[in-house]
């Protein structure tokens, strides 16, 4: 597989190899051992969770308090997304930028974000399903998010398809004032965190 580096520091896009026949198509989109010389540790999954999206879906911005945060693998099973990674660290080089990848059936790529980022993904097409690998267990009481639509943070969407928003994200703080009142991880804690885990 090629695991290649995004702009944002410490997340990666993944394509792994791809074998068709006359009977389709076989391919392997996790491997441990791979993923691990990239970022330096065993990406321990605790949990799978799957979306299913209608076109236009935009489900994001998520993030989770570091420690422990979740870093999270995602791939698309069916239908295409665009997965954004925002760096919402304060105190990073690239605090307040993103990156995007094209999940789909065709490359099948995937993309690695580690804790304390940013995550949102927006549907290209009915029925897009979304698998995620996630190395803690969803917790509620640690879970936040930002507006999709903030302009600070300006992730570009196709022209002509309507976002369709959930009643939460449309009321999620923007990045400055999330920053203002506190809810962002710092870049230092991130990185204290992740060098604990190698």
């Amino acid at each position: 597989m090629d695991i290649r580096p995004l702009k944002i520091e410490h997340a990666f896009e993944i394509t792994p190899q791809q074998f068709p026949d006359d009977r389709g198509v076989f391919t392997s989109p996790f491997q441990s051992a791979a993923l691990a010389k990239v970022i330096g540790h065993t990406l321990t999954v605790a949990q799978t969770n799957v979306s299913v999206s209608r076109k236009g879906a935009f489900r994001g911005i998520h993030y989770a308090d570091v420690p422990p945060s979740q870093a999270k693998y995602v791939t698309a099973v069916s239908g295409s997304l665009i997965d954004f990674i925002v760096d919402i660290r304060v105190g990073s080089p690239t605090f307040g930028q993103w990156d995007s990848v094209v999940l789909d059936t065709k490359d099948r790529k995937a993309v690695y974000l580690p804790e304390g980022m940013g995550h949102a993904l927006f549907a290209l097409e009915d029925e897009s399903t979304a698998l995620y690998l996630c190395s803690t267990p969803f917790s509620p009481g640690r879970e936040h998010g930002l507006n999709p639509l903030d302009s600070s943070i300006g992730l570009e969407t196709p022209a002509g398809v309507e976002p369709v928003i959930s009643e939460k994200d449309a009321a999620a703080p923007s990045l400055e004032e999330a920053a203002a009142q506190g809810l962002l991880p710092t870049y230092a804690a991130c990185l204290e965190f992740y060098n604990s885990l190698t």
